[in-house]
């Protein structure tokens, strides 16, 4: 039996119109975003756990080359860019998978050299590897995943633009937790070679993954929410292109958006554990089951944008405007709740309270991908710039909100000397970051005849 390409319609691709990608092409691309996944907690988090547990390595060094990951992905414009010019998103997607899983491998590579604490100067070699692994990580995300995201901007239809966002999402979800799953059970019994193993398993698996899932898809030359100028603006020197994309006032607006509402998510990673102890007295295992409740809550409010967006595909992008200021606004009440828990103490219900944030930061933040595919797409031959600016600010965002409200805790303590008061600042601000991000978006949606605004349709 025979199908027709991912890009138009068949039997499987049900798509949208003539051009647009259908649901078959939008999870096949969400196989890519799974991959991508995968690699990055292998890095993040696996690697992590070894270079301290099992290596007594400072916690410092993988926190550091995390950090430096996060950026060098402020080279997504660059990415992004470059697939403008070439008006083709897959060659950046496949590059950015082979340098990703290219750093995975080096990064054990490394740890093996910063583990033999020998007097050879291994040590000095294992930090400059490390160091040009994590690099090669960060470049490796900035590129497949700008590139994969200014896709799903051109190719899909703005009605599927929400389902799409949480389809790609969970299934990047899934891949981490298909790939801890199988990595934690293979490592054991520990040994470096049994981690190499797998890291070159993992690796070359989900290239491999993405390479087959992004193959066709792309098909010919992007025509939804293309203009007749796109070859003209794609063709612009990248000087020129962030000039003319950062003049825009919803573009602007809206990075100025990501950045603030990822920067207060980002906020609550590093202490919501430590406050669940230091507060409620929580063990390490009612820590970890309590993330789980939080995480499980994204799940829940990504499903429900993704299956409820369609609804509001009729409003244009001001239908996501309002599920992103739902979002923002749950989650500013969810953190007041936690400042408050921090004052009541064990009374309060806080495995309820964390799963409601969970759930308002999973529908903001799939509400947020759709709109970013809404506005980069408004700008016909400038998807992949527009992804890209976007992406920086997120990982800066990322970057520097974990370290701020760590940072934060530890000064509150010291300067104040209480516990429940420090951590009652430190959600407030949490919660007013949203506030403020929320305020940025309804302040774009009440300006419905400016060109791509937040709640207006595109030019």
């Amino acid at each position: 039996m025979t199908t027709a390409p991912l890009g138009g319609k068949g039997p499987l691709q049900n798509g949208p119109n003539e051009n647009g990608l259908g649901w078959l092409g939008i999870v096949r691309l969400g196989l890519v975003q799974s991959a991508i996944g995968a690699i990055v907690m292998l890095t993040t988090s696996l690697l992590n756990r070894v270079m301290v547990v099992e290596y007594a390595l400072p916690a410092a060094l993988p926190a550091g080359l995390v950090a430096w990951h996060y950026a060098v992905q402020l080279s997504r414009p660059a990415w992004g860019h470059g697939s403008d010019r070439g008006q083709r998103r897959t060659p950046w997607i496949v590059f950015g998978m082979g340098t990703l899983a290219l750093g995975a491998v080096l990064a054990v590579r490394a740890l093996g050299l910063l583990a033999a604490r020998v007097p050879d100067g291994s040590a000095a070699w294992g930090y400059a590897l490390a160091i040009l692994a994590f690099t090669l990580i960060g470049a490796g995300v900035g590129a497949a995943g700008t590139s994969l995201l200014a896709l799903l901007a051109t190719r899909v239809a703005p009605g599927r633009r929400a389902a799409a966002a949480s389809i790609t999402w969970i299934m990047m979800v899934a891949g981490i937790v298909v790939t801890a799953g199988v990595a934690g059970s293979m490592i054991d019994p520990f040994s470096l070679a049994r981690l190499t193993m797998v890291a070159q398993g993992v690796a070359g698996g989900a290239f491999v993954v993405a390479l087959l899932a992004i193959w066709g898809v792309e098909g010919a030359p992007p025509l939804i929410a293309a203009k007749p100028s796109a070859d003209a603006r794609s063709a612009q020197a990248f000087g020129v292109a962030l000039k003319m994309m950062w003049a825009d006032t919803a573009a602007r607006r809206f990075t100025l958006f990501v950045f603030l509402s990822m920067f207060a998510y980002a906020m609550q990673d590093l202490i919501l554990e430590p406050f669940s102890g230091l507060l409620f007295g929580f063990t390490p295992g009612q820590s970890t089951k309590l993330s789980g409740v939080q995480n499980g809550g994204v799940l829940v409010g990504m499903i429900l944008v993704g299956i409820g967006g369609g609804a509001f595909a009729g409003r244009g992008s001001a239908g996501l405007a309002r599920w992103i200021v739902g979002g923002c606004a749950g989650s500013a009440i969810a953190l007041a709740g936690l400042a408050l828990a921090a004052v009541i103490g064990p009374g309060w219900p806080l495995a309820a309270n964390v799963a409601v944030l969970g759930f308002a930061n999973g529908v903001f933040a799939v509400a947020a991908i759709g709109q970013m595919m809404a506005l980069a797409s408004a700008d016909g031959g400038r998807e992949g710039i527009r992804m890209g600016v976007w992406g920086a600010a997120q990982a800066m965002a990322f970057g520097f909100g974990g370290l701020v409200g760590a940072v934060g805790v530890d000064v509150g303590r010291t300067i104040t000397g209480s516990t429940p008061g420090t951590f009652l600042m430190v959600f407030g601000a949490e919660a007013l970051l949203f506030i403020v991000a929320a305020m940025l978006v309804l302040r774009g949606a009440a300006r419905p005849a400016e060109p791509a605004a937040f709640g207006g349709e595109p030019a």
